[in-house]
């Protein structure tokens, strides 16, 4: 009972904080209806975030305590499942660089050799080659698409651990995102290097890429407890995130510039959580931009978040009982 008034003590301080903050937050070259609009949604938004929680505490502050809890096991499992992916192949572990290699490759071949002329303006009329421009939205996306579709087919996939009362099934999810991070630690290396031999050398703004890449670790992870926990009843769900993702590279500024389009328009696309990853990788390597400076973005992303976790660990203690029974 202590240990829960101080979880909520905490939450309540940082609610309270975030609220002082929105209230306070003054954008002088903003239009200022616009600016009174975000933050009375943004305020509505948090105060039934808090209220969720709170009514919904211990639902929600489950998940988080038994991943920390089982945090060594975790890594062990995660490393265990990178490894025997590509088990009885000749190459191993080799395959799980080799088809987003081959993508980055052919991208550089067409937008490097094929149309060299092509760039990105940035910041003005300054111009950069476009396929930096590419890769800095492209690697973010690559592990966003093959975190979602392992953690979705975690609980499937191992449901001989399911069946196993004693075993906490809820770190199965994770498993699977920790493992794709691997690949996705490979090709930040490998994306910061692309950028100094074009002679854009890492600095103190290209260390916000970690920040960036744990924004999106927790986001798909929400979203992961709430598409594992509906796939186990409903199948279709696998072919439908297939067709998602192939929508989302092309509804995600990904290929295109988002700023090619029309105000309003703007607006529509950002409401895309995965904008605010993209731009934030962008940020990071080319623009040379904190990710506080992008006040209302980072609010939104993180109330988002918030929100799409409370609901996946509800929905996730609310069906476990039942998976065993289905599988």
């Amino acid at each position: 009972m202590t240990k829960k008034k101080t979880v909520i003590a905490i939450v309540t301080a940082v609610i309270a904080a975030l609220l002082l903050y929105i209230v306070l937050h003054h954008n002088p070259f903003a239009n200022q209806s616009e600016e009174m609009i975000k933050k009375i949604i943004s305020c509505v938004i948090l105060i039934a975030i808090y209220s969720v929680f709170i009514l919904k505490y211990d639902k929600i502050v489950i998940l988080p305590v038994e991943l920390l809890q089982n945090r060594q096991l975790i890594w062990k499992l995660a490393k265990n499942d990178f490894k025997t992916r590509y088990a009885g192949s000749y190459l191993g572990i080799v395959w799980a660089f080799v088809q987003p290699v081959i993508t980055v490759l052919l991208y550089w071949f067409v937008f490097t050799v094929a149309l060299p002329s092509r760039a990105v303006a940035v910041k003005g009329d300054i111009e950069i080659p476009y396929i930096l421009w590419l890769i800095a939205g492209i690697v973010p996306w690559f592990f966003f698409s093959e975190a979602l579709s392992n953690g979705t087919n975690a609980l499937l996939e191992y449901n001989y651990l399911v069946k196993k009362v004693v075993f906490k099934i809820s770190i199965l999810p994770i498993i699977k995102i920790i493992s794709a991070l691997f690949v996705h630690g490979f090709f930040l290396l490998f994306t910061v290097g692309l950028f100094a031999c074009y002679g854009y050398y890492p600095d103190l703004y290209t260390l916000q890429i970690f920040y960036y890449s744990a924004c999106m670790f927790v986001f798909v992870l929400g979203l992961c407890y709430i598409t594992c926990s509906i796939i186990i009843f409903f199948r279709d769900l696998g072919q439908i995130i297939s067709i998602a993702l192939q929508v989302g590279i092309w509804a995600t500024p990904i290929l295109w510039n988002i700023t090619t389009l029309s105000p309003r328009l703007r607006i529509i696309f950002k409401l895309n959580p995965m904008n605010y990853i993209v731009e934030g990788y962008r940020d990071s390597l080319i623009d040379k931009i904190w990710f506080w400076e992008n006040f209302y973005s980072t609010a939104y992303f993180w109330i988002l978040t918030m929100c799409v976790f409370a609901f996946g660990a509800i929905i996730f203690k609310r069906l476990k009982i039942h998976f065993a029974d289905v599988l």
